[in-house]
């Protein structure tokens, strides 16, 4: 079931209300949400990551300061040659190869490498998204994974999941452990939680998974955790305060990179002071008391000193910082924000673009509004978005200079990324 835009915006909200009450697995991310029995609801995309990047702010956690042992995910050069290997790369690639780095599209659980292999060869796609409920275990996936990455020539893929714990845990099956709930998680030590994360992380990179769409570092805000339809209900948040949320997430990312998996802390400037389902609504998805100087976004402080390799950006709009923009569009919170006073300058993802919370803007619009924002990596969980958007990259890009100055900045930045994980260069 996809989200269609022929359906009116009363419908579609209408629909999302329904399946988001009667299932409360609604998971906010590039994902899918999951049936209480395992079977696949409505298809939805999660986000992606940097590997190279370092975040400058303010003081780190015990779990952040022990980042810089690890580097990056699978450290293969300096930050310099990396990015001297990258740049050759891009001088070499036409608009549409380059558009094709910036595109993450969704492979649906019960479908073969073969629906996405066009793409991949044809149309340059550099990242694939394993969605829906794959019961397989380690093997299953890795074939598909291998075969992914024999479609590729010079310039391997970024393949990703979903990998929360609890609710959101799209790969199972033999070599995959159970994973708890991010809650859960959140009452170990983090030196327990990044020994259990190395331990998960190595089952994905078995898998041929080499990004983890997680960890959520937002907190919640709501009244009560129920009320959080996006994180807090799902028990996707460690359960904490800011800094405590902050502190695992570097945690579980500092695990992830110890068996050389890259992972994107999400959904920044965080999804625990909304109501709505970004996925499935587009009510109740304002938030009005995030600000810049507080709350949550220290959560994400606490974070970046773990280094992650992707910021995932969330589809809330925040009043107190920009009312007139969802953040994955904002430029003041992803390019000032983020990457100026926070000093970020590795891969930022999108939130799924095929999500109701953008329901109402044409699909062609999406890919070029978040890279003019600021954003690299457009997460994709619904198919027949794919085209439009990577359309509407390229024709922005061959009749604006300056946009396709911003398609070089991005796919400069995912291909940095993929030269420091020994997939290009």
């Amino acid at each position: 079931m996809t989200h269609q835009r022929s359906l009116s915006a009363l419908t579609r909200r209408a629909a999302a209300f329904a399946v988001t009450a009667a299932l409360l697995l609604a998971t906010a991310g590039c994902s899918m949400p999951l049936f209480p029995d395992g079977s696949e609801a409505s298809p939805k995309a999660s986000a992606s990551p940097s590997a190279s990047a370092k975040a400058q702010s303010t003081k780190g956690s015990d779990a952040g300061d022990k980042s810089n042992d690890a580097g990056s995910a699978t450290p293969q050069a300096s930050e310099a040659s990396a990015q001297d290997k990258a740049k050759a790369i891009l001088a070499t690639m036409s608009v549409e190869q380059k558009a094709g780095q910036l595109m993450m599209v969704p492979l649906f659980a019960g479908n073969g490498a073969t629906d996405v292999q066009s793409l991949v060869q044809n149309d340059h796609v550099g990242s694939v998204l394993l969605l829906g409920n794959w019961k397989g275990g380690t093997n299953a996936v890795a074939q598909v994974s291998s075969t992914l990455q024999g479609y590729t020539s010079g310039v391997g893929l970024l393949i990703c999941a979903d990998q929360e714990g609890g609710q959101v845990q799209h790969l199972t099956g033999s070599g995959f452990d159970t994973m708890p709930s991010a809650v859960k998680q959140g009452q170990m030590s983090v030196d327990d939680l990044r020994t259990s994360a190395k331990t998960w992380g190595g089952q994905l990179k078995s898998a041929g998974v080499n990004v983890d769409l997680a960890p959520v570092a937002g907190t919640v805000q709501t009244a009560s955790r129920s009320q959080n339809a996006p994180i807090g209900a799902l028990d996707r948040d460690f359960g904490l305060d800011a800094t405590g949320n902050g502190q695992h997430a570097a945690a579980f990312v500092n695990g992830m990179r110890d068996a050389g998996v890259m992972t994107s802390i999400k959904h920044f400037p965080g999804l625990g002071g909304v109501t709505g389902n970004t996925d499935f609504t587009d009510s109740g998805i304002t938030d009005a008391t995030t600000t810049l100087d507080g709350g949550q976004i220290e959560g994400f402080r606490q974070a970046l000193q773990a280094n992650p390799d992707m910021v995932m950006m969330s589809l809330a709009t925040y009043s107190q910082i920009d009312p007139n923009e969802p953040a994955a569009f904002s430029s003041t919170i992803l390019n000032d924000y983020l990457r100026g006073t926070l000093g970020y300058q590795g891969v930022v993802t999108s939130d799924s673009m095929s999500a109701a919370a953008l329901g109402s803007i044409p699909a062609k619009e999406l890919g070029v509004r978040f890279v003019s924002a600021g954003g690299d990596l457009i997460c994709i969980g619904a198919n027949d978005y794919v085209r439009p958007i990577l359309t509407g990259l390229v024709q922005k890009a061959q009749s604006d200079p300056a946009f396709a100055q911003q398609v070089d900045q991005a796919a400069l930045r995912v291909l940095t990324l993929k030269v420091n994980a020994g997939l290009a260069g």
